[in-house]
């Protein structure tokens, strides 16, 4: 058992040596090439498609950037039903659009949006589905796209926790309209900063690539009002070595999964969302529900684990409908949404990153069951 009383974080960014990364900073320099859809951007795009089993990706800043771009490039306006269990950004994207959110309750089993739930809120005014892949698990794709189409809706996936999530032995990203990954310094796959976006065809991500570059054709022509969401030639250059050892990471995170399983999955009071057959997951988060026959309330054991420097995270509370912003909406009563309220003050998210060592896996599970 570590003695090591050493902070230990729900996440931490993987980086490469520094070694690796100094040739493609010395090509920088040398090229001055900083930006602007420059040759490191353009392998990543490449080899990000050839990775993923993908058709086409535009890198971007990051996936707030992506988010707003993804509405932007779908063309819509009215309301658009969406997960109150997320992060705060994809209810701001909507915002930020000009869009009205509303919310739905998510499934118990995946904390996904609960596709019933979409079709039953359904009015004149919506016009796309904003749905999440919450901790990287697949949300029901096959009825939210069927969905879409009985009703003409477009479809967003919020996909900032699924790089390289397998559904049906292909790509998780090849559902909806579009899909937006996070490369945040946390995330599977991470750029320091960054995201991209997943389009089904060439004349959406040219649309794209518009968008995120002021909206300018050619140096003349800006044919609409874009923004700067391009990806930089550092963050380009750091994907393409972190890509070199993302499967070393997700197995190494795949390793650390199976250990608090076999440790927490046959404990009362204990609800492990991660299951020992998903060999399409990529383990971005180990989340748990601290049920009410643990003895101890979710903040009690928060609360323990803090004072015990095992930083596990309450992820995703509080909900996003309970925020100043979106409390008003009818959507956003309690009452609308009782398994994502239930589950906001429940879910413990314990640490899982490459590198975290077995000592420590032991230390946060004696911090989580030992009183």
């Amino acid at each position: 058992m570590s003695r090591d009383d050493s902070p230990i974080y729900v996440t931490r960014p993987d980086l490469p040596a520094l070694e690796e990364l100094l040739p493609s900073l010395a090509t920088i320099w040398q090229t001055r090439n900083l930006t602007n859809c420059g040759p490191f951007h353009e392998q990543l795009e490449k080899a990000l498609c050839d990775y993923l089993g993908v058709g086409h990706v535009s890198l971007v800043t990051n996936a707030t950037i992506g988010l707003l771009l993804a509405l932007r490039a779908v063309q819509v306006c009215g309301e658009v039903i969406t997960t109150p269990f997320t992060f705060a950004a994809t209810s701001h994207g909507l915002v930020w659009s000009g869009l009205t959110p509303v919310f739905v309750d998510v499934e118990p089993g995946s904390l996904n949006i609960d596709p019933d739930r979409i079709e039953a809120a359904i009015t004149p005014q919506t016009c796309a589905i904003l749905a999440v892949h919450c901790y990287g698990y697949p949300c029901k794709v096959e009825a939210i796209d069927a969905i879409a189409q009985r009703h003409g809706l477009k479809v967003i996936y919020d996909a900032a926790h699924a790089f390289a999530v397998r559904h049906k032995s292909q790509s998780l990203l090849v559902h909806g309209d579009l899909s937006v990954l996070s490369f945040h310094a946390t995330k599977v796959f991470n750029t320091f900063e960054g995201g991209a976006i997943v389009a089904r065809d060439a004349g959406m991500k040219a649309r794209l690539d518009r968008l995120k570059n002021f909206g300018i054709t050619d140096e003349v022509t800006i044919d609409e009002t874009g923004i700067n969401g391009k990806m930089s030639e550092f963050n380009a250059a750091l994907g393409l070595l972190q890509l070199k050892r993302v499967d070393e990471a997700i197995k190494e995170r795949r390793s650390i999964a199976h250990n608090y399983l076999m440790a927490l999955s046959n404990v009362q009071g204990i609800r492990c969302l991660a299951r020992a057959d998903d060999a399409g997951a990529n383990h971005a988060y180990f989340p748990i529900l601290i049920e009410d026959d643990f003895g101890l309330t979710r903040d009690a054991v928060h609360s323990r684990m803090r004072a015990r420097n095992v930083n596990a995270r309450r992820y995703f509370f509080p909900l996003v409908s309970s925020l100043p912003p979106f409390r008003g909406l009818a959507s956003s009563a309690p009452g609308n949404l009782p398994v994502a309220t239930q589950a906001a003050d429940r879910v413990l998210c314990l640490p899982i990153y490459p590198g975290l060592s077995p000592a420590d896996q032991e230390r946060i599970i004696e911090a989580l069951l030992r009183p």
